[in-house]
């Protein structure tokens, strides 16, 4: 165990901010939570403009760079792949989306379907075609772009500038030079840990109520803390030990696992169910979003509180809320596509980044989420209902058990649900091990890897029994607006980095061509 190499102010920073926060949280539940939620509302509210600006700015940033000269620079002049297509596109998604998706995809319409956008009439035929495809919109090209902006930067500095660490601080280095070795870079980083450390709640509030449902489906056993502590230190020991074996053997391998058990999960549904109302919904809802993308990026309802008009509040509670989510979450998905990307281009990791999650962000929207609008829409499962009166796990489990072997499908639902919950973590183990280290040199070591395994989910765990959970995911969020400052300066970075390395390596072959011509 080689102590020497851990940086001890962003190990310790870390874990001293996060039991900053959750203290007050854990001592005084109700103020703290009050205080919390007035901050989101403030920056949801008076932000708005600043993150739907800050989503379509990146989107088109990246394409920018995707059909560039920047396009064309090798992350690792003579490295070759070191993952197939097909694995580094299990990886990223899985890292970067979680069992979250195997909640919302199936029940997120129904929101959208009774409180639509743009004043739209509740409950009709034109708010069901929105509320289909408003999730692939919130999980789509923008969600995806924000987290490819962190890995293109990140990347470049570990493959092609060669730097030893894989630090959001260490990519800021050509614009705020050697200050990122002091405090300004660690603060930098510690907001990062504690964005993810925060944030990795979200994952286990979503997903333990979804198996724990799913248990109590299958076995008729009650829903206790008993039953989710099991679950939890199951999906714990899962994570770990796939984060102690690394990347190639432990991460990877899992990923794919997820991948084609997600595969059949869909596939199943896709050909036993509405197969043909399915595919024309789902066309129907790309239609809508791809003719509407600008006015869904950019919809503040500006008009709104002014006179007689009322507000809806759906772009703030919605889409303002989403991209700062994933904006929570963009530099440790991104620190991991970097990781992961060696010897790809920078315009394969954009454009790959971008259609391979989002596809994969489509398929469970519009298989998943499609299949129970249209039980919705024949009667044959009140979805909205039980939404409203069971909950949502309770409506999730209802859905499933509409189709042909119904309890199996539950099996196998619950059995994605643990894996997705598993390669988030171990992906965020991995990346949290790798950021506290002074140098990563092929995989942070096994017991850091351990540590922030454990740490991932215990803190987590404590705040999901003392009912401080919701609190902390609100409070991460507002602990990311300094990454609307970083990822700019990330971008910056980038810029700046490459367009210098680029023109000298056009003076260098410049000069061997005059060299040639001399000799």
């Amino acid at each position: 165990m080689n102590r020497s190499l851990i940086n001890w102010t962003t190990f310790i920073g870390a874990l001293a901010l996060l039991t900053f926060v959750t203290l007050p949280l854990i001592l005084f539940p109700t103020g703290g939570k009050e205080v919390v939620l007035m901050l989101k509302d403030m920056m949801t509210k008076n932000l708005s403009f600043v993150y739907l600006s800050f989503g379509l700015g990146i989107f088109g940033f990246l394409l920018y760079l995707a059909f560039s000269r920047f396009g064309s620079i090798k992350l690792g002049e003579k490295e070759n792949l070191e993952f197939s297509t097909l694995s580094w596109a299990a990886m990223l998604f899985t890292a970067g989306i979680g069992a979250s998706i195997l909640y919302w995809s199936a029940i997120e319409w129904v929101y959208y379907y009774t409180a639509p956008p743009m004043g739209i009439e509740p409950e009709s035929n034109k708010a069901l075609s929105w509320a289909s495809a408003y999730g692939i919109f919130h999980w789509g090209l923008v969600p995806w772009g924000i987290f490819t902006l962190p890995a293109v930067s990140m990347a470049y500095f570990f493959y092609v500038r060669k730097k030893p660490t894989l630090k959001i601080s260490e990519a800021c280095r050509p614009l705020l030079g050697n200050k990122v070795d002091g405090i300004l870079g660690n603060v930098i980083d510690i907001l990062f840990l504690f964005g993810l450390l925060g944030g990795a709640g979200t994952t286990l509030g979503l997903t333990m109520p979804l198996i724990s449902a799913g248990l109590h489906d299958l076995t008729g056993l009650e829903e206790t803390k008993a039953m989710k502590a099991f679950i939890l230190i199951v999906c714990t020991c899962i994570f770990a030990l796939s984060a102690y074996f690394g990347l190639k053997r432990g991460i990877r391998l899992l990923s794919d696992m997820n991948l084609w058990l997600s595969f059949f999960l869909l596939g199943f549904v896709l050909l036993v169910g509405p197969t043909l109302f399915i595919a024309e919904t789902t066309f129907n809802a790309l239609g809508i979003m791809g003719s509407n993308f600008l006015r869904m990026a950019s919809w503040t309802e500006p008009f709104n509180n002014l006179g007689n008009f009322s507000r809806s509040g759906f772009p703030e509670t919605w889409t303002v809320f989403f991209w700062a989510w994933w904006l929570v979450f963009a530099p440790f998905v991104g620190l991991f596509v970097a990781r992961i990307s060696r010897g790809r281009t920078i315009r394969q990791l954009v454009l790959g980044t971008l259609v391979y999650g989002t596809l994969g962000s489509v398929l469970f929207f519009g298989i998943l989420g499609n299949y129970a609008i249209y039980l919705e829409m024949t009667g044959a499962y009140d979805v909205v209902n039980a939404v409203q009166t069971l909950g949502p796990p309770a409506a999730v489990m209802g859905v499933l058990n509409m189709l042909p072997l119904g309890k199996f499908i539950v099996t196998v639902f619950i059995v994605l649900a643990v894996i997705f919950t598993a390669t988030t973590f171990d992906s965020g183990s991995y990346i949290i091990a790798s950021v506290v280290q002074k140098e990563v040199k092929g995989d942070p070591m096994r017991w850091n890897r351990l540590f922030w395994a454990f740490a991932l989910s215990i803190l987590p765990i404590v705040l999901m029994y003392l009912g401080g959970l919701s609190t902390l995911q609100t409070a991460s969020i507002v602990g990311g607006i300094p990454l609307l400052i970083i990822m700019p300066m990330l971008a910056m970075s980038f810029l700046k980095a490459a367009s210098h390395d680029l023109s000298q390596k056009d003076q260098s072959s410049l000069e061997e061509e005059q060299e040639d011509k001399i000799s």
